[in-house]
């Protein structure tokens, strides 16, 4: 993936966007577009492949509304009262396609783009970008049909008839703690739109610009994270994984100013936007905007009282995303919000399972990066792993290990009970939290079954298949073997093969473990033995201070660190990999 976002941000002019198929032979090229000159404007509709897409905004007619102020500034302000507030996105200069998904975009009823007229390009004099940086000579290339068409749409440098851009409010716990008022700081919704078998579709715009949630930040988004995200949604959905969709990636000429290495260098980025896709953005934290003041924080929801609004929310979300409960329970709105929430439990828990089963880390799992109908959404500082390791951590500013891959699941789960306790008075405390235990066995259950299906396990289960996942995961740990690659080997692996195959096996496995000095660096130990030793007889002899400064969990992790750490120090390489093929081998023979 690195790769392919340094790839992809080099581009200065790509004759082809990513992932659009090329034209057919004899097709002819778009053609030169001026370059405007001033401040970039909204631009007016015109009629083409996207302007005939349905648009039927039922987010925006079923839910509170907060219009502009007069003069539509969107400086940043509490929003009370209301889900939306109407924006409009702010235009990019010079917007070009650098990526497109086909398969993402066929959701909308969109099917091949038609052929694109002639293109050609002129050279420009060399001159200063205003807060650019070095004169650099330009290009201007200017494109109709389909390409020029994304290019002015999913910029945001013209809307599309039908289409209402919002931004959301929510709120939410970031970090263990309650927040206040968030909402789209730099996404904008733009409106539903039908697809051909009647399917409802939002259709969102990351990095559009300021909205009256973006706080202190710009409402823009840059070519790297925007690649990522693009990259990662159509990865994840072609992973079986369920997410939200990117349909196009735009950059631009306009820039802003970001510490890439958060070093204290920043420098001029280009912006970029992103075509997000889902039956819905609503998360968790859109039921916070009721939150009344945070006992540790302070903080409270915009709209805390406003129970009125919170009916209105759970009838919208549960008519339109869960209409088979809304069926079943038509009488009794209590009992149809519990089941309501039973799904939502059940959805969220298979979906963590599916991410632990491909070491997949979403980095960010605050409750208003979690969503209401079970998908992933809001792609920040995501991560696979390689090495197999149960701590890995994905985010940078997660230096308490928070949202680690192992701690997935049970943060996941806390998230669910901050909703359960957002849906009071709708759905009493009593009936939700019986519903909550239901998690972890759903979460067990469909993880396993997952596993079974990565080993090959699918005509037989046998009660002993979860130990033996256990146990290659241990194996992986203790190896440093990469997680991915694990499985794709053993994906050939044969219970028939001779002797002199079954080693040949067992080097390939042992060739993709982590090296001695990995594993040195992996099992480093992370306290100082003084600081260690203190712990301990904390732990002993005052177990409430210790509560205060530590857990158990850390102290065993750090235990296990020296333990691995002081057998490496007296291992050769060779005698490292010897150590690793017989992990395997025991491993291996319990498999066959």
């Amino acid at each position: 993936m690195a790769a392919a976002v340094s790839r992809s941000a080099a581009l200065r002019r790509p004759r082809l966007p990513l992932f659009l198929p090329p034209p057919p032979p004899g097709a002819a090229r778009p053609g030169p577009r001026p370059r405007s000159s001033g401040p970039p404007a909204m631009q007016p509709a015109a009629r083409g492949w996207l302007t005939g897409l349905r648009f039927d905004n039922r987010a925006l007619r079923a839910l509170p509304v907060e219009e502009p102020p007069p003069g539509g500034d969107p400086a940043p302000r509490p929003v009370p009262g209301a889900c939306f507030s109407r924006v409009r996105p702010s235009p990019l200069r010079e917007p070009r396609l650098v990526a497109l998904s086909a398969p993402a975009l066929t959701l909308l009823g969109l099917g091949p783009p038609p052929e694109a007229g002639p293109e050609s390009e002129e050279e420009e004099p060399e001159k200063e970008e205003a807060g650019a940086g070095a004169p650099r000579s330009r290009r201007r290339r200017a494109a109709s049909g389909p390409e020029a068409e994304l290019e002015l749409y999913f910029s945001g440098n013209a809307l599309l008839p039908g289409s209402e851009p919002a931004a959301h409010c929510y709120c939410g716990h970031q970090f263990g703690s309650f927040a206040g008022q968030l909402g789209d700081g730099a996404a904008m919704y733009l409106g539903e739109v039908l697809g051909p078998s009647g399917q409802r579709w939002e259709l969102q715009l990351k990095g559009a610009g300021l909205t009256p949630f973006s706080r202190q930040a710009d409402g823009r988004k840059v070519l790297r994270s925007s690649i990522r995200e693009f990259l990662c949604s159509e990865a994840m959905f072609h992973l079986g994984i369920p997410t939200t969709r990117a349909g196009s990636c735009v950059t631009s000429e306009s820039k802003v100013i970001r510490d890439i290495y958060y070093d204290g260098n920043p420098k001029y980025e280009n912006c970029a936007v992103v075509l997000r896709i889902a039956s819905t953005f609503l998360r968790f934290g859109s039921f916070e905007i009721f939150k009344p003041p945070d006992e540790h924080t302070g903080r409270k929801g915009p709209s805390v009282g406003r129970n009125d609004i919170r009916i209105q929310m759970l009838d919208y979300v549960i008519s339109s995303f869960y209409p088979e409960i809304q069926a079943a329970f038509a009488e009794n709105s209590v009992q149809r919000n519990a089941a309501f929430f039973r799904e939502v439990t059940r959805r969220t828990a298979r979906l963590v399972a599916d991410w632990q089963c491909v070491g997949f880390c979403h980095g960010v799992l605050n409750t208003d990066n979690m969503s209401i109908v079970g998908l992933t959404i809001d792609y920040g500082p995501f991560g696979f792993m390689d090495r197999y390791d149960p701590d890995h951590i994905c985010n940078s500013s997660d230096t308490t290990g928070r949202y680690a891959y192992n701690k997935q699941p049970e943060v996941c789960k806390w998230n669910l009970q901050k909703l359960a306790e957002a849906l009071v008075p709708e759905l009493p405390l009593e009936l939700s939290e019986p519903i909550l235990e239901e998690y972890d066995a759903e979460f067990e259950r469909h993880y396993l079954h997952k596993m079974r299906r990565k080993l090959g396990l699918i005509q037989l289960e046998l009660e002993e298949d979860r130990e033996l996942v256990s146990s290659l995961l241990e194996t992986m740990h203790l190896t440093g073997a990469d997680f991915t690659n694990t499985f794709y080997l053993l994906s050939s692996f044969s219970v028939a093969s001779e002797p002199t195959q079954g080693a040949c096996f067992l080097d390939q496995l042992a060739q993709q473990c982590a090296s001695l000095e990995e594993l040195k660096l992996a099992f480093r130990p992370q306290m100082d033995p003084r600081q260690l030793s203190m712990m301990l007889m904390l732990a002993q002899s005052n177990p409430q201070l210790f509560a205060l400064i530590g857990t158990k969990a850390s102290i065993n992790k750090e235990l296990e660190r020296i333990e691995q750490s002081s057998k490496l120090q007296h291992l050769s390489a060779t005698e490292l990999i010897s150590r690793n093929r017989e992990h395997w081998e025991a491993w291996l023979q319990r498999y066959r």
